[in-house]
């Protein structure tokens, strides 16, 4: 009875200490703060409801901002969604989670993360935030949006027509510029025809800062197999590339729009037809490569310089490695003209994590796997159930249906 007496009392006689240190921190406005800033975004999405200066602290735009300059030099996305049935006018989307901490082999569903009557789709990911529409479908126009998955907040963007004297007007792209680490607020920049000629085309870019949409320089002409969807926002500028190597960039801030040097790869007379190209940034670099012919297991990664003075050869990437393990990477067919085997996969997403350590996320017949290029070593994070797969030999997801998802805690 005394010993047990005794450990109630010291318990007791420590508990008002911890609580005036607790209240202190807590009502301290600087020092929680600093606190709360060292968290991820996820949790203190939760801690918004603790209390009032809580929650005034988390939601403060400076807080956000610093926030966001402190983990953003981690890299890497905490997940990817992925864009199923791409065929199909509903398309669905599911996350994969890539952080460690996460349990291997785990999709959670998400097709309603941001429902509309005619289905939605996401045009981008830029920094934390989703630029999605809504699919065209007759009787339904169609409307824009940008998402933060993170807190689930979105926000509508208003229809053009503004500044235009036509109602007949196209969009042939939409883009999102986002960066955290210098502003809360965004631009979205479309692509649209002219009211004077369909040979020209015309920027007209929308700020979240006033919520007004402006014309933005002159009309210009593009090559004809310019593809202004997916546009990849890097260096402060928005960027597109036609399948011939014609590539254009609109400086967001300066708006200015201006060519950019081409990733002309060398290739060898034998290579044949380019069957893969992908274009997207990561962690602040630019990168592309293309894979030609049916020997498709090696290729090379360039990035581009922070100058736009060139395109440099950044790594030499081979898949042999993963081609011994899952040997259901070769198609049973060969090319008959070559007789050569046909490899199926594809690269959904390319991510630098800083420290020359780069890493892809590489999608095989029923499988997706992480694939380090510095030490050729892979992790598979998940297997597709039988249920959702094509079938032996055959891909569900493509270049253009892998999304990073990056936590956020930027309004919208």
């Amino acid at each position: 009875m005394v010993s047990s007496w005794k450990m109630k009392s010291q318990q007791s006689s420590g508990s008002p200490q911890v609580s005036l240190a607790a209240e202190f921190i807590s009502g301290n406005a600087d020092l929680l703060g600093e606190i709360l800033l060292r968290l991820p975004a996820r949790s203190l999405v939760k801690f918004k409801c603790v209390s009032k200066l809580w929650l005034s602290t988390i939601s403060h735009p400076h807080f956000c901002r610093r926030h966001a300059r402190r983990h953003s030099s981690s890299g890497r996305p905490t997940g990817v969604f992925l864009r199923t049935n791409p065929n199909s006018q509903d398309s669905q989307y599911q996350l994969l989670p890539l952080n460690p901490e996460s349990p291997p082999g785990t999709l959670s569903e998400c097709q309603n993360f941001l429902p509309h009557p005619a289905g939605t789709k996401i045009l981008q990911s830029c920094n934390g935030l989703l630029l999605c529409c809504s699919v065209k479908k007759i009787g339904h126009s169609r409307d824009f949006y940008v998402f933060n998955p993170t807190t689930r907040q979105k926000a509508a963007i208003p229809p053009l027509g503004s500044t235009s004297t036509s109602s007949g007007i196209t969009v042939f792209g939409a883009s999102l510029a986002f960066d955290p680490c210098k502003s809360i607020h965004y631009k979205v920049v479309f692509v649209r025809s002219t009211d004077s000629s369909s040979y020209y085309y015309q920027i007209e870019a929308y700020s979240s800062d006033d919520g007004a949409w402006r014309l933005s320089g002159s009309p210009f002409v593009a090559p004809f197999d310019m593809v202004f969807d997916n546009g990849v926002f890097w260096n402060g500028a928005i960027h597109w590339i036609s399948p011939s190597g014609y590539s254009l960039g609109f400086d967001v801030e300066k708006e200015q729009l201006g060519t950019m040097i081409s990733p002309r790869v060398p290739i060898s007379r034998n290579s044949g037809t380019r069957r893969f190209r992908y274009f997207g940034g990561s962690n602040g670099h630019l990168h592309f490569f293309e894979i030609y012919g049916s020997q498709t297991t090696r290729f090379k990664v360039f990035e581009l310089e922070r100058d736009y003075s060139q395109w440099s050869m950044k790594y030499e990437v081979e898949l042999d490695s993963i081609v011994q393990r899952f040997p259901e990477i070769v198609r049973d067919h060969v090319d008959p003209r070559e007789e050569k085997h046909y490899y199926a996969f594809v690269v959904l997403l390319l991510v630098n994590e800083g420290n020359n350590d780069t890493s892809m996320l590489i999608h095989v017949p029923g499988k997706i796997l992480s694939y380090k290029i510095s030490d050729k070593s892979f992790e598979k994070l998940y297997e597709i159930p039988p249920s959702h797969s094509k079938g032996y030999g055959y891909l569900q997801y493509g270049w253009l249906d892998a999304y990073e998802f990056m936590d956020s805690l930027s309004p919208v």
